[in-house]
């Protein structure tokens, strides 16, 4: 008959809390790592650790199998929407859901209760203030396409010379319908708002992409 281990019950009831609550907030927002991943990869965690304490196999080496799976399913929900990359902020929660699971298995429940508590004023309460900062100030990526026999310079760089926009152009592409252009734009929300009101206006610039 097999004798039930309480404390590893409540373990594994801890993870799973605390993959719950980090999963909410994902689900909530509607992002690629949601409730169900976030408990999955916990609980999951908080299991590999509890099976490797007390075996003879180094326990470092068990983390470190746990981090490099993490790692594959962080990458798998970072992805490229037009110029700029998405989902980052998802695979940081990713590993560090896995991170929280493994101080649950070695036991350090107060620790891990903290970090779940922080993460969770990250996600919820800083997003707003990242989300001003960016009005003020946002990196992005411009793709321009151009008539040939159109100087770039005197189109979107003049433009934003005037209005007083940072730019850098990383790359400068032709062939025989045009020529392409990708910025680094940096600027406020409204100023970025002008100039996509600029691109799309423009009789010189053939398409963009952001």
């Amino acid at each position: 008959m097999i004798h039930p281990n309480w404390n590893d019950f409540y373990m594994v009831l801890a993870a799973f809390l605390a993959g719950s609550l980090l999963g909410l907030e994902r689900e909530y927002h509607s992002k690629p790592a949601g409730f169900r991943t976030m408990i999955l990869i916990t609980v999951g965690s908080a299991l590999f650790t509890m099976l490797s304490v007390g075996m003879s196999t180094s326990g470092d080496r068990i983390a470190s199998n746990i981090v490099t799976g993490v790692g594959f399913i962080g990458g798998g929900v970072i992805f490229k929407e037009g110029l700029n990359a998405r989902g980052i902020t998802s695979a940081s929660a990713i590993w560090l859901a896995a991170a929280i699971g493994m101080a649950i298995g070695f036991q350090h429940f107060e620790l891990a209760f903290i970090v779940t508590i922080l993460a969770l004023l990250v996600l919820i309460f800083l997003t707003r203030i990242e989300k001003r900062v960016h009005r003020w100030n946002e990196e992005k990526f411009y793709k321009v396409s151009f008539v040939r026999d159109v100087d770039a310079k005197e189109s979107i760089e003049g433009f934003c010379t005037r209005k007083h926009i940072a730019f850098e152009r990383v790359k400068l592409l032709k062939d025989n319908s045009g020529i392409t252009v990708i910025y680094k734009i940096e600027a406020g929300h409204s100023r970025h708002r002008q100039l996509e009101a600029f691109l799309v206006e423009s009789k010189e610039v053939l398409g963009f992409e952001v």
